[in-house]
Order: structure tokens, then C-alpha cells, then sequence
């Protein structure tokens, strides 16, 4: 997926178990995985600003954008 979640890094930050940041944003720690391992379809507004708050960060913080293979291969001219 191009679209990558950093959340380990900002919680190892501010040395944070997955139960605490759990607890604080108000999700349960099986959907704190499903965020951290990449199988989140979607995040809403306010758990990404809850995310921000507990975490004293950006959404650029601990999102990021990675080209695939295939989109990279289709942005490339064609000869």
C-alpha cells in the first residue's frame, strides 16, 4: 500500500505501550494494529486528531506516501 503509518516510531518516542495509546485515543489495541501493520482502509478525522493530540505530532509525523512498483512504471514516458 503507498500510503505508510510511522505510528511505532512516535510511540517508541514518547515511550508508549500500545494498551496506553490505546486507552488514550479511545480504539481498542486490535485496531491499534490494524493501523500499525498497514491494514487500515481508512482513518477518520478524529482518531487521526486524537493520534496528533496523544502523540504531540503532525499526520506527516506518522503518515507517508510510498510509490508501488506498477504506479511508478506508469508515470515513467513512454519511448
Amino acid at each position: 500500500m503507498p500510503i505508510v503509518i510511522d505510528l511505532d516510531v512516535e510511540l517508541a518516542k514518547k515511550k508508549m505501550s500500545v494498551q496506553e495509546f490505546a486507552d488514550a485515543i479511545g480504539i481498542t489495541p486490535a485496531n491499534v494494529a490494524v493501523l500499525k501493520n498497514g491494514r487500515a482502509k481508512a482513518v477518520r478525522f478524529t482518531t487521526l486528531e486524537a493520534i496528533c493530540r496523544v502523540l504531540d505530532c503532525q499526520p506527516g509525523d506518522i503518515m507517508r506516501w510510498v510509490p508501488d512498483a506498477a504506479q511508478s512504471t506508469e508515470t515513467e514516458p513512454r519511448a
